[in-house]
């Protein structure tokens, strides 16, 4: 029965205490400054755009455009770096607990996080996750313009499809398994799981959980 299970997982605030792509944000920026402005500046023409195209501040905010001009292979190696240095030290014991007790339960343990796709890529090994469904292209090479046209974006609703996708090609059933979020935006993958998890909720999804006889953690360092 184990075999039918998975566990899926949000990245930042949820299995990790802190931003992994802000934290790849500042690292780029630190290393080479001339960034910053560039980055400022295609992050507005991004914001702006969406917003006149209809979409919501949300989905506006979260454009790509402070990765504009960056090469893929910038961003894997920094990952990578970023996540053992730094990133690794904020995940919370309880984290570490709960993805041990999902192994020794026989589940696959997967990320499916809207953060970058390298960011998430280099948290995962560090997790030991069985999949990883970050935010990026299927084919990365040559530089980002920060439209994420053509990209998989596992972001809200987006989120979804790429979990009942995943439960499919792995045979599981999702009544039977788990998702865990922080934040409303992760309230919709976890709705179509079996058995949802709320860690460290703020007030509104706390009180949509409780409505819902969702288990709450909190997950914190």
């Amino acid at each position: 029965m184990s075999g039918q299970i998975a566990a899926y997982f949000d990245l930042d605030g949820t299995l990790l205490d802190s931003s992994s792509e802000k934290a790849l944000t500042a690292g780029l920026a630190k290393r080479r400054p001339w960034r910053i402005p560039i980055g400022t500046v295609m992050w507005t023409a991004g914001l702006i755009g969406n917003l006149l195209r209809g979409r919501s501040f949300y989905d506006a905010a979260r454009n790509r455009g402070h990765f504009a001009f960056a090469s893929w292979q910038v961003l894997e190696s920094y990952s990578t770096k970023i996540a053992k240095d730094k990133l690794q030290d904020k995940i919370p014991a309880e984290a570490k607990e709960c993805l041990a007790w999902h192994r020794s339960q026989g589940h696959r343990c997967v990320l499916v996080t809207a953060t970058i796709a390298p960011m998430a890529e280099a948290m995962a090994e560090i997790l030991q996750m069985d999949d990883v469904y970050g935010c990026g292209p299927q084919i990365r090479r040559g530089v980002l313009s920060g439209s994420e046209i053509g990209w998989s974006v596992p972001r809200r609703k987006g989120k979804v499809p790429v979990v009942e996708q995943d439960a499919e090609k792995n045979n599981h059933d999702l009544a039977q398994c788990y998702g865990y979020g922080n934040t409303m935006a992760d309230t919709w993958f976890m709705s179509v799981t079996g058995n949802p998890v709320a860690i460290n909720p703020g007030k509104k999804m706390a009180k949509l959980a409780e409505t819902n006889n969702w288990p709450i953690k909190s997950w914190k360092l």
